[in-house]
């Protein structure tokens, strides 16, 4: 077997030694100081004219709160202290209530909806959340109360970010449903307008709808007479599923592939659900493999390192690099659960693949290792890989489809010419929100 190399040691493994159900075990965990990535209070302040309230202890509330204050968003944060007292003398179900109440009485304008969050503490000590919302709401009818949760101790079932996907659509109540409106759900950032998905809704004569481009409360609400919604990121499936069940209309889910026949049979499936004709889609191939081996022409042997904050699918997106010559080295990862083809191709085509644990404490002094010159993709990339060529982009930017691949031939070339600074970049929590920090 080769020699392992000093940036090859634990916690990696060679592709073809891993299983895509997980590559390593579940341990002592490290964040690493790549803040783009957004959290529920960045995607919590996506519902225009809402107040978040969290309670929870003080060492949870500070992290919140700079969040907030990052953003230059403090207006619309409020939060509740919780003590130790609390949870063992009976009143924790009433404090939160008086908390909440007192602090909505005490805001100069009512929010439109509260995105009321409990945390770990709370499910250890089995409060009663139905009991607080069901009291708040007869306190203040006018308002649309919505339960939430801080509460990373469930990250193994139900992570923190798939279950606020799914109560951020909770207020939307049943209306009559528009075959001409189309809802795209759970996204951080407006879908690219230039993608084919938003081009063949547009064409089709619809009204699209997307909680990230709506600036009032009744805009939002208006989601709801959707006949068609879509997600297409993991963490936002269930959401699509739920709110269908709820309020009705239909759910597609279309992943964020990298794979040329995924593509297409997300939007043939997009077009029947529409009932329109399917459009010709060659001349949008071949733009994307010319965008691929012009980024390859440029950007030669250079190794490419990609994590998984920067795109939902890494995997399929190495192998699509892998078969354009890229040498796609590193995927900072824990697993391929939904792109086991992409995985089993590249165990047999690029076997010398290393898999990174992405938050493995191990990986604390990864960074300052020596490493050969590195193309990363995804903040968590560069910071391990110690690179400022890296293409800083989050949970896809906002990219889909063969547009979306050729826009990120176009940053990886932008990444190679022109490096940036890590260290200012990766300090920014958030990216793509207003900060408040330079």
């Amino acid at each position: 077997m080769k020699a392992l190399h000093s940036y090859e040691k634990a916690p990696c493994v060679r592709i073809t030694d891993a299983n895509a159900a997980g590559f390593f075990p579940s341990g002592l965990e490290y964040n690493t100081p790549a803040r783009g990535m957004w959290n529920i209070v960045h995607t919590g302040m996506l519902l225009p004219e809402a107040q978040q309230i969290f309670v929870c202890a003080q060492g949870c509330l500070r992290g919140v709160i700079l969040t907030a204050a990052e953003m230059n968003a403090l207006d619309r944060m409020s939060w509740v202290s919780v003590s130790e007292q609390d949870m063992f003398d009976g009143t924790l179900e009433q404090k939160v209530i008086d908390g909440t109440a007192d602090i909505l009485r005490r805001l100069g304008k009512k929010p439109r909806a509260v995105l009321l969050f409990l945390s770990c503490i709370h499910l250890f000590a089995g409060c009663d959340f139905e009991i607080i919302l069901r009291e708040l709401s007869g306190q203040f009818p006018e308002i649309d109360f919505v339960d939430c949760y801080m509460t990373p101790t469930m990250r193994q079932t139900v992570s923190p970010a798939a279950k606020l996907a799914e109560q951020l659509y909770f207020p939307l109540r049943p209306l009559p449903k528009d075959p001409k409106s189309v809802g795209i759900l759970g996204n951080d950032r407006p879908t690219d307008v230039h993608s084919e998905l938003v081009q063949i809704i547009r064409n089709a004569g619809c009204t699209l709808r997307d909680l990230t481009l709506c600036h009032t409360y009744d805009e939002y609400l208006q989601m709801a007479d959707s006949a068609l919604y879509i997600t297409y990121t993991p963490v936002t499936r269930s959401a699509g599923e739920k709110l269908t069940q709820r309020i009705g209309g239909r759910h597609l889910h279309l992943p964020a592939s990298f794979e040329v026949q995924t593509i297409l049979e997300n939007y043939r499936s997009l077009c029947e659900a529409l009932g329109v004709a399917v459009p010709e889609f060659g001349e949008n191939i071949r733009e994307m493999h010319a965008a691929l081996d012009a980024a390859h022409d440029l950007i030669g042997d250079r190794e490419i390192a990609i994590d998984f904050t920067a795109v939902s699918r890494p995997f399929e997106l190495a192998k699509l690099l892998a078969e354009h010559g890229f040498r796609v080295r590193h995927i900072i990862a824990d697993a391929a659960p939904e792109e086991t083809e992409a995985f089993a191709w590249l165990q047999v085509h690029v076997p010398d693949l290393m898999l990174y644990a992405a938050t493995n404490v191990n990986m604390l002094h990864f960074h300052e290792e020596p490493h050969p010159p590195v193309l990363a993709i995804g903040q968590k990339a560069a910071y391990y890989f110690a690179t400022d060529h890296f293409v800083n982009i989050v949970m896809n930017g906002g990219f889909y489809g063969f547009s979306g691949i050729v826009s990120l031939a176009g940053l990886m070339e932008d990444a190679f010419r022109n490096p940036k600074s890590r260290r200012t970049v990766l300090r920014h929590k958030g990216w793509g929100c207003e900060s408040c920090l330079g």
